[in-house]
């Protein structure tokens, strides 16, 4: 990597929620995503109290990286009781939440 900083975001239709930057050279891991859903969790929390409301629910758009499909993290989104959307098969045309913030 070239020592720029990366960020990882997370947001909803009203805006921003959570975000993280990261070091340069650091990388997301299973452990550091399941920290970062529970750090959006308690965003959510203080942010969007409708969330906690039984009609309001998360839905998670992402691709299949190893972190996002380790056993650890989908145990944690089913803690939460999120809900993941099937997302198309990668293209470098579609690449719907590869925004530069």
């Amino acid at each position: 990597m070239d020592g720029r900083q990366c960020s990882v975001v997370w947001w909803d239709q009203k805006g921003v929620i959570y975000y993280e930057l990261l070091k340069p050279g650091e990388t997301v891991n299973t452990e550091r995503y399941r920290q970062q859903m529970i750090n959006l969790n308690q965003a959510l929390c203080e942010k969007r109290p409708e969330y906690q409301k039984s009609q309001h629910k998360v839905n998670l758009l992402y691709d299949n990286a190893p972190s996002h499909t380790s056993k650890l993290v989908k145990e944690t989104i089913e803690t939460f009781s999120w809900e993941i959307l099937s997302h198309a098969v990668y293209s470098l045309d579609l690449a719907p939440f590869d925004y530069h913030l």
